[in-house]
């Protein structure tokens, strides 16, 4: 069976045993004491775009997808920042003459609906170097070995800053140079140190007012960030971007936090975010995090995990790897077509695939579409996170251990507030999603907090009343506890006041 055929059986499959139940790819136990009023109201990116959060929308500058089938599926999840990759070789054919016509569409058909593109100056080009005609896309030979070649990068970095002035007002400089696959040559952060800093330099002239990012890491590495530093570069970044894929979130704090604090004994004005986060629908996907027990619903799960976590931290934004699923296409050979047809199914759209290996299809959503869809509404842009009087508690009742330990490390949470005085609560239980599947209860307190009581789900969207048999309040006190209420291996939401916008009576 081709893989096509394999991955349309499996989303079938997922899709009519959750028709069956009338729940459309909601968890198996229903929190069934809670009363569902409705569903969270998605608000596309034209209405309010979710200002700390972006997705992928990557590999155009080898066409590995149609953007004109995705760019109104995009808009309509409410994300703010969309990431393109430039593609040097796709502009400048010609010595000397750049065609970003290709480029100037999908630019303008984002800003239409509301989103912000931020491009990724990348890759290399034949032209001016040899060893770009071996691999598809001259993925990962950066223009570093003569004069020509320098020369040549800064000019087309230059012409490209000037060419969207106006539009575009953040530039990456290359991705994952710490890998081998994007510096095939041989991983070197004093190289990449320098060549950043010159394209910094590059940039800075054409646009004084763009702001830039170097790094674009595999993932949070001390070392070679501080490398790379060494050469001076912190004085002309305005910020680090890393990628990190794991499969699961707890580690991910810490390395932030380390992360982060060499970049700031550099310069600490340097802002740090996450450009690339994500997981697979399946287990037969090529590229991070591949040959595991992915599922459509593992996948919206850990998507939610990582974004929710990282907007738990001091970064301007978060991105998720990608919009749709498509080929890796980071190690193809050209002329040698099997070596590039390494299939990833990281989009929150899924596509089917030609001969050739571009996506095709209609570009269905996943649960992971509309899990991110939930997480934007519920981010507007007068949401900011800060502690709220609300924590877990040890139940007073039921059997011995029906609630999970509390400092057992896997409860992860994070409080928000909102601009109308409303407040939140997001939390989950970190278990490992590829061998459980939890489904538990927890008992949380609470002090001086609006009502109405409402829980919503970010996975499936719906929300609850909470009735009053699961609040119990103390007396002379506006504190309480809401007993029994649903824990998944996923972030669910408490609210306060009028926080979530839904539509009454839809589930």
């Amino acid at each position: 069976m081709k893989p096509e055929h394999i991955r349309i059986a499996i989303l079938s499959s997922i899709l009519a045993i959750a028709g069956a139940a009338g729940l459309a790819a909601r968890p198996a136990s229903a929190p069934v004491p809670l009363k569902p009023v409705g569903k969270i109201t998605p608000r596309p990116s034209l209405a309010g775009a979710a200002p700390r959060l972006g997705i992928g929308f990557e590999k155009l500058d080898r066409d590995v997808f149609d953007p004109e089938k995705a760019y109104d599926k995009v808009a309509a999840i409410g994300v703010k920042w969309v990431r393109l990759q430039s593609g040097w070789q796709r502009t400048e054919k010609q010595k000397g003459r750049y065609d970003f016509a290709w480029l100037d569409s999908i630019v303008d058909n984002l800003i239409r609906r509301g989103l912000t593109p931020w491009l990724c100056l990348c890759y290399g080009n034949e032209l001016y170097t040899p060893d770009a005609k071996k691999y598809f896309g001259a993925v990962g030979v950066p223009p570093i070995k003569t004069q020509e070649e320098r020369d040549a990068w800064a000019n087309y970095v230059a012409a490209t800053v000037r060419h969207f002035k106006g539009r575009i007002a953040l530039y990456e400089i290359w991705n994952e140079p710490n890998g081998r696959n994007c510096w095939k040559h041989g991983v070197n952060p004093a190289e990449y140190g320098a060549f950043a800093l010159a394209t910094a330099r590059a940039i800075r002239a054409a646009d004084p007012a763009a702001k830039i990012a170097a790094g674009v890491l595999t993932n949070p590495d001390i070392a070679f960030i501080s490398a790379a530093l060494d050469t001076g570069l912190g004085d002309y970044i305005d910020a680090v971007s890393y990628h990190f894929y794991t499969t699961g979130e707890l580690p991910m704090p810490h390395r932030y936090k380390a992360f982060a604090a060499v970049i700031h004994s550099y310069n600490p004005g340097i802002k740090v975010f996450q450009g690339e986060s994500g997981s697979q629908s399946r287990p037969d996907g090529r590229g991070a995090l591949r040959y595991l027990a992915w599922s459509p619903l593992r996948q919206a799960k850990i998507n939610l995990r990582h974004l929710v976590t990282d907007l738990s931290l001091d970064m301007p934004f978060t991105s998720c790897f990608t919009s749709v699923d498509m080929i890796e296409a980071l190690d193809g050979i050209v002329g040698k077509k099997s070596s590039y047809l390494d299939y990833g199914y990281f989009g929150v759209l899924g596509a089917d695939f030609d001969a050739d290996g571009r996506s095709t299809g209609d570009y269905t959503p996943k649960p992971a579409y509309y899990a991110l869809q939930n997480l934007c509404a519920v981010f507007a842009a007068d949401v900011t996170t800060g502690d709220i009087p609300v924590h877990f508690k040890p139940a007073d009742d039921g059997p011995a251990g029906a609630e999970p330990k509390i400092g057992a490390g896997t409860l992860q949470s994070l409080g928000l507030k909102k601009a109308n005085g409303a407040r939140a609560f997001i939390y989950w239980n970190s278990t490992d999603l590829l061998t459980t599947d939890y489904d538990g209860t927890m008992t949380f307190a609470y002090a001086r907090l609006p009502r109405p009581f409402r829980l919503a789900d970010l996975l499936t969207g719906i929300v609850y009343e909470i009735p009053d048999a699961k609040i119990e309040k103390f007396t002379r006190s506006d504190a309480g506890q809401l007993k029994g209420l649903p824990l998944r291996d996923y972030p669910l939401l408490l609210s306060f006041g009028d926080f979530v916008s839904f539509s009454p009576g839809q589930q």
